[in-house]
């Protein structure tokens, strides 16, 4: 068995934080994303995984190496161009030579790789999908599916009226098995999706397609600032079953410093007497100074926030600067090394 994690992708939606950081590696907790997929994977017993990148491939290699230190063997192709999702599973096809576990680069789950496996396998399925039940549906391209689980037809984002009337409540997770001989329908060197293109062609073929409907498990896309900050809440409450925050005491804080029992603070972290922390993520080296107050947030390595400051609800980049009573309200994100100057209060 293999895996494909399709990590190709720009992450515009998560600009600035992934100017210098590609999406694959943004810390979740006190990891990089991607090694949050590779550890669910090898979970599973997969163990050959193909990485296929594009964006910053370098940095995405120098975080995750050859895999070995992770108990995996990580092989990576990198795309000349983008090629879409079936596009980018072609391209890896040089490497596969046995059943693959595809997955998209920006999904956390805590889906049990090995019952999904075996569905596809008692089905004797050529490809496989898993599905997931979202409450708002309109915002997605929905899956029918039969009383056996077989794929029926894909909707393109339906109106409110259409959904209504269909009852239909599960979208495409970004998770497919597929078997070796799906590759041959997919053109050579050609920008191709598997949503568009090769499962309807699938369907009109009659090849046996079958789903996976993921109930009562937990799945996001981490895609947006929104949804990022949301997998940091859900991972500190404990929601997600085969991932924990390892929290440990290898940082300094001040007697008076009060720190939640959810937050979970990296090595080297220095906190100030008074400072608050509440239901947020510190990475390494973190420094917050005297009477700060920070809630539910995630701080990036290396920064600094001054004394008196405020954060709200907000993801602050790699070395950055915050200044002494400087606020920052909720839903600002702000890039590596942004520098906010001292907020001068005059009595």
């Amino acid at each position: 068995m293999q895996a494909v994690i399709l990590a190709g992708g720009l992450g515009t939606r998560l600009r600035p934080l992934t100017l210098n950081t590609p999406k694959p590696i943004v810390p979740i907790g006190n990891q990089p994303f991607l090694l949050r997929q590779i550890n669910a994977l090898k979970e599973a017993g997969i163990r050959d995984i193909i990485l296929s990148v594009s964006y910053q491939p370098t940095v995405i290699k120098e975080v995750l190496g050859d895999g070995s230190d992770f108990g995996v063997s990580l092989k990576y192709v990198v795309e000349p161009a983008p090629m879409g999702t079936a596009g980018a599973y072609k391209f890896a096809g040089t490497h596969l030579n046995a059943t693959a576990i595809v997955l998209n680069g920006d999904i956390l789950t805590d889906i049990d790789f090995r019952t999904v496996i075996e569905k596809h396998k008692k089905n004797a399925a050529a490809a496989s999908i898993v599905l997931t039940r979202v409450d708002n549906p309109a915002a997605y391209g929905l899956v029918e599916t039969d009383e056996n689980n077989k794929v029926l037809r894909f909707l393109e984002k339906p109106k409110p009226d259409e959904i209504e009337k269909l009852n239909i409540d599960t979208i495409n997770a970004g998770i497919y098995v597929l078997e070796p001989e799906v590759l041959k329908l997919i053109p050579e060197n050609e920008n191709y999706s598997f949503e568009n293109q090769l499962f309807p062609s699938l369907l009109k073929r009659k090849e046996k397609f079958y789903s996976y409907i993921a109930e009562d498990q937990y799945w996001i896309d981490i895609g947006t600032h929104q949804r990022y900050l949301q997998a940091h809440y859900d991972l500190m409450s404990d929601k997600i079953k085969i991932f924990q925050l390892e929290r440990n005491k290898n940082y300094e804080a001040a007697d008076s410093a009060e720190i939640d029992d959810r937050s979970y603070l990296a090595e080297g972290c220095i906190i100030g007497s008074g400072v608050k922390i509440i239901n947020s993520v510190l990475d390494k080296n973190v420094i917050i100074e005297d009477g700060a107050v920070i809630q539910n947030s995630v701080i990036w390595k290396g920064t600094k926030i001054g004394s008196q400051a405020n954060i709200s609800a907000s993801v602050i980049g790699l070395e950055c600067s915050i200044g002494k009573s400087v606020v920052i309200a909720s839903s600002s994100v702000l890039g590596d090394k942004t520098i906010l100057a001292n907020v001068n209060i005059q009595l």
